[in-house]
């Protein structure tokens, strides 16, 4: 396995506080691997030791073979694309983006070339004449990604690069710089506390709390089958059961939730849970139905219907339970379930397979 990144048990103290925490991720090349979390947790941290710009307390970052643990920015082939776009704004389009090829003194013939190149890459030729004032803020984040391509980085570092964008604009960035990356082929090292854009572009996604790496895998692996109830809580929406195991032969389980209510679960991070082990069990809402019938399915609990909205294409319904824990189920808005004013109580049904077991702590 070829990595193009091996971060190695770092650590980043700053007095005595630990910003980034003993992490070690190995990123291969020509992968898009995305470090996700809330405010705080380390990933921006993260970025800027690859990058150089802090140096770590302790650990190593190797970047294709080569320990740059103690070097310069300038002394790593990576660039780094911000989300304030830094542009130079008394340069036109064409001098930001040459800059850095200048630096390194590449001929004139050549540099035209690879800036004109690096214009088309991001769908704006005809643009070299333009300053950044001339330009919106979706164009001022190509040419800042344009002026980071154009030297051909083995690694191409960007630190919440679409925060500044509307949201109709920035979904369609996401897609063009996932499209962007297989292209050029360049191993992409992406920070964003946006989970819908880190499932929406990633290869991997390494999700951080608190200065530590909670969990690493694809976008489908992350979602599907969290590994600790931080991941599941943040990744979307979840419906979180604290519960007691009742049984379990390592394939299958039955667990006791809500102080009375016994389910089934069918997981691989079952492993040697014990009888009376505390757990938590999440299910996300869109595997979740509702009927007013208990149609005698793997799990059902029983609750009231508290509040229905319509978003969209989906008809987002939150019922209480007995215990008074509130619960969220997704359905399809040409769903055929309908309330009936006269009913008060309803089923919500899942699938064992459907439960994940998430640790405790």
């Amino acid at each position: 396995m070829e990595y193009m990144i091996r971060v190695l048990n770092v650590v980043k103290a700053f007095s005595d506080q630990k910003a980034v925490d003993n992490v070690s991720v190995d990123i291969k090349k020509g992968e898009f691997l995305t470090l996700l979390g809330p405010s705080g947790c380390g990933k921006t941290t993260t970025l800027r030791m690859i990058a150089g710009f802090e140096e770590p307390t302790g650990g190593k970052i190797i970047l294709d073979g080569d320990d740059v643990s103690t070097k310069n920015p300038y002394e790593r082939d990576v660039n780094t694309v911000f989300q304030n776009y830094a542009l130079f704004p008394h340069m036109n389009i064409f001098n930001n983006i040459a800059f850095g090829l200048k630096i390194k003194k590449c001929p004139k013939d050549k540099l035209k070339e690879k800036v004109m190149e690096a214009l088309n890459l991001v769908q704006l030729k005809g643009f070299e004449k333009r300053y950044p004032s001339q330009l919106s803020g979706g164009q001022k984040q190509r040419i800042a990604i344009a002026r980071a391509i154009v030297n051909s980085p083995k690694v191409l570092l960007l630190d919440e690069p679409l925060g500044a964008l509307d949201l109709k604009l920035r979904k369609q960035m996401q897609f063009e710089l996932k499209h962007l990356q297989r292209k050029l082929g360049i191993t992409f090292i992406y920070v964003t506390h946006d989970q819908e854009e880190a499932l929406t572009m990633s290869d991997r996604i390494a999700v951080m709390n608190k200065g530590k790496i909670e969990q690493i895998g694809t976008p489908d692996e992350i979602y599907e089958r969290p590994k600790t109830k931080f991941v599941a809580d943040f990744i979307g929406e979840t419906n979180m059961f604290e519960g007691k195991i009742k049984e379990n032969n390592g394939k299958e389980a039955k667990a006791l939730i809500e102080n009375d209510e016994m389910i089934k679960i069918t997981d691989e991070n079952l492993g040697e849970l014990k009888n009376e082990e505390a757990v938590y069990v999440a299910v996300r809402p869109e595997r979740m139905k509702l009927s007013y019938e208990n149609r005698g399915e793997n799990n059902v609990v029983k609750g009231k219907i508290k509040e229905r909205i319509f978003v969209g294409s989906i008809n987002k319904t939150i019922v209480v339970l007995g215990s008074g824990r509130e619960i969220v189920v997704n359905e399809p808005a040409a769903s055929t379930f309908k309330i009936e004013n006269s009913r008060d109580y309803v089923f919500v049904h899942w699938q064992s397979k459907d439960g994940v077991v998430v640790s405790y702590g």
